[in-house]
């Protein structure tokens, strides 16, 4: 299973970016997807996840700015960042809680991180 995430990179105080992550490889079912970061120097942060059935939630400091959805046909995950801040500058990582095809349980799924900086 991998989860490639791209959209990260260098964006204005004020500015967008939409991040995705595609889950590729043996999946069978994926129930939450969602997103982390880690700012430098600080602990991993969780940011936004989304259901199967399409209900999101976000940690405080972004509601009202950043949006997640999914595309459950292609198993992909998007982050539509708005009104982006300096803090908002860290790696955000992606994952999935779901089942892989074979006798597996159910487990969580890192992808690799993609950086953003905010900064002008």
């Amino acid at each position: 299973v991998q989860l490639q995430a791209s959209g990260g990179g260098l964006v204005q105080p004020g500015g967008s970016l939409r991040l995705s992550c595609a889950a590729s490889g043996s999946v069978f079912s994926i129930n939450t997807m969602g997103w982390y970061r880690q700012a430098p120097g600080k602990q991993r942060e969780w940011v936004a996840d989304i259901n199967s059935g399409g209900s999101a939630n976000y940690v405080d400091s972004v509601k009202g700015r950043f949006t997640i959805s999914r595309d459950n046909a292609k198993n992909t995950v998007y982050l539509q960042m708005n009104s982006l801040k300096p803090e908002d500058t860290a790696v955000y990582y992606c994952y999935f809680y779901g089942r892989t095809y074979g006798p597996t349980i159910p487990a969580t799924y890192w992808g690799q991180g993609t950086p953003v900086t905010v900064s002008s």
